[in-house]
């Protein structure tokens, strides 16, 4: 008699009684299977262990804190950060072997568009991941919001966390490019497993655009580039309007396997895709007693809108926002290709629409079985920086 059985980990999808048969080999967990022990192997790199051998944690001697620990020696915090030196890229972890990246957390310093982090799987030569570090943890205009989504949550102090699965077969390589002016400060920990992979697990790919303008009566392309068989899995979204008004009625649409002038998958507006409704307003009381509606902030499981914004009034008179959609519940899958765009969308007078003009920044995330499609260049610190 088969079963259906809920794959741990974030993905939940649902498989085969033949899979869940299969003794749980600690790639992912969750609190419906966090009792069943397995043969996996835990493992951690961070700068007290750069290489996450067994036995082989708080050895330094010498670190960025070294003159803290002066009086107490080695063991006693010597190296809990690095140091990436201006126009250089740090490694931060290389693993050899079978396994899955479980958690990774990290609190860089600087101008988080300046640092890009990238992942490599196997032996690909350009990168699956390639992402300002802002971006990739939600945080795409440089300031601090709370997040506390599934995949991906930011604590007080910005503390990033993310929490993908991402299985690798042969090797895993994690990299951060510094391109800014400065030196940058990095505490990191990257936590993983060595552990059988599934034969059907795809590999983890987040991919960064950016547009400031968008061309008049043109789609945001969210990206095009992804060919062969997986799944889509989220979305963030750093908009910047350019404009008064309403910014957000723009549809997105899933060009998936073939798909030319119309897509499979459409939306109905761009704050319907984020799960919210009407402008996230809700009517709130203001300094004089009056009442009127504001831009709500939320984070949830799979959606959020967790940055407002409003500007300032003086210099800093933007108003732009943060918003993710996860699709873990509802992963849309495609088996050859996927193209994703949304339009940027508002009102004309008369109760017309209006195509908006404005500065999107996107990080898009999936997973897929063989070699991805190439990447568009990453655009350059100029075109990058928020202003």
């Amino acid at each position: 008699m088969k079963k259906l059985f809920l794959l741990a980990g974030v993905l939940g999808i649902l498989a085969s009684s033949a899979y869940a048969q299969q003794k749980f080999n600690g790639l992912d967990a969750s609190m419906g299977n966090i009792y069943r022990t397995s043969d996996a192997v835990s493992r951690s790199i961070s700068p007290e262990n750069f290489t996450g051998e067994k036995g082989k944690g708080g050895m330094a001697t010498t670190g960025t804190g070294a003159g803290a620990s002066r009086d107490l020696g080695q063991t006693w915090k010597v190296s809990p950060s690095v140091i990436i030196k201006k126009h250089t890229t740090f490694t931060v972890a290389e693993i050899n072997g079978e396994g899955a990246i479980q958690h990774i957390w990290m609190t860089p310093t600087g101008n988080w568009r300046n640092s890009i982090i990238r992942f490599y799987w196997d032996d690909e030569a350009t990168p699956s991941v390639e992402a300002p570090v802002g971006d990739f943890f939600c945080m795409g205009w440089g300031k601090y919001a709370p997040v506390t989504s599934l995949a991906v949550v930011v604590n007080p102090g910005s503390a990033f966390n993310c929490y993908w699965p991402m299985p690798f077969r042969k090797k895993c390589r994690i990299t951060m490019e510094n391109i800014d002016d400065e030196d940058m400060v990095l505490y990191y920990q990257v936590d993983y497993t060595l552990t059988k992979v599934p034969e059907d697990a795809g590999y983890f790919h987040a991919q960064f655009r950016r547009i400031n303008p968008l061309p008049y009566k043109k789609d945001y392309v969210l990206v095009d580039s992804i060919k062969g068989k997986g799944q889509y899995v989220g979305t963030y979204l750093a908009y910047g309007s350019n404009k008064n008004g309403w910014w957000g009625e723009g549809e997105i649409k899933f060009f998936m396997d073939g798909d030319t002038k119309f897509p499979t998958i459409i939306g109905t507006g761009t704050e319907d895709y984020f799960c919210g409704s009407y402008d996230f307003d809700t009517r709130k009381k203001r300094p004089d007693g009056s009442e009127g509606t504001e831009y709500t902030e939320f984070s949830g499981p799979y959606t959020g809108l967790p940055q407002v914004i409003r500007g300032d009034g003086h210099y800093n008179v933007a108003q732009r926002f943060g918003l993710y959609r996860w699709h873990i519940a509802d992963p849309i899958r495609f088996e050859k290709n996927l193209k994703v765009t949304i339009q940027a969308l508002g009102w004309r007078s008369g109760g017309r629409y209006m195509p908006l003009q404005d500065d999107i920044a996107s990080v898009v995330f999936w997973y897929q079985t063989g070699q991805h499609g190439p990447f568009p260049k990453l655009p350059s610190k100029d075109e990058l920086e928020v202003n």
